[in-house]
């Protein structure tokens, strides 16, 4: 049984598969998450990202096999970005090739969590994340 961080965190789910959206969006509305916003590609994710009129996600969860923006493109943008960069990302994704679990870690992915979604592997990538990011660091306002 996870413990819950000491605050809600807002969570963008970058997941083109409602399935899995379903699951992801379960998990992590019991631990802890407040609201979470779902979009279908990257294209979407980074628009959502840049409009400042949106709230500020607290954690990026990102499949990398999506249509028009893909998640490593994605990743690489948010992470190039001075104001989206310190944003925690967990990449989940059904890809267990070494070049995309490097390449993940290499363009600063917070963790790598492998579908079919094994809940608890999940809980223990964002505990570790809230532990770190959402309990420590102070949230950066928006420009």
């Amino acid at each position: 049984m996870m413990i819950a961080p000491a605050r809600p965190y807002d969570v963008l789910l970058v997941e083109d598969d409602e399935a899995d959206a379903l699951l992801i969006e379960d998990a992590l509305l019991t631990r802890g998450a407040r609201n979470l916003t779902q979009v279908h590609d990257g294209v979407a994710g980074l628009a959502y990202l840049r409009d400042r009129t949106n709230p500020r996600p607290d954690l990026i969860v990102l499949d990398l096999n999506m249509p028009r923006m893909n998640g490593r493109e994605l990743l690489a943008v948010i992470k190039d970005d001075d104001e989206l960069r310190t944003i925690p990302v967990v990449v989940l994704t059904t890809s267990s090739a070494p070049d995309d679990v490097a390449g993940a870690y290499q363009k600063h992915a917070n963790a790598y969590v492998t579908k079919p979604v094994n809940l608890e592997d999940f809980e223990r990538a964002v505990h570790s994340i809230d532990a770190f990011y959402l309990e420590t660091v102070t949230r950066l306002p928006r420009g």
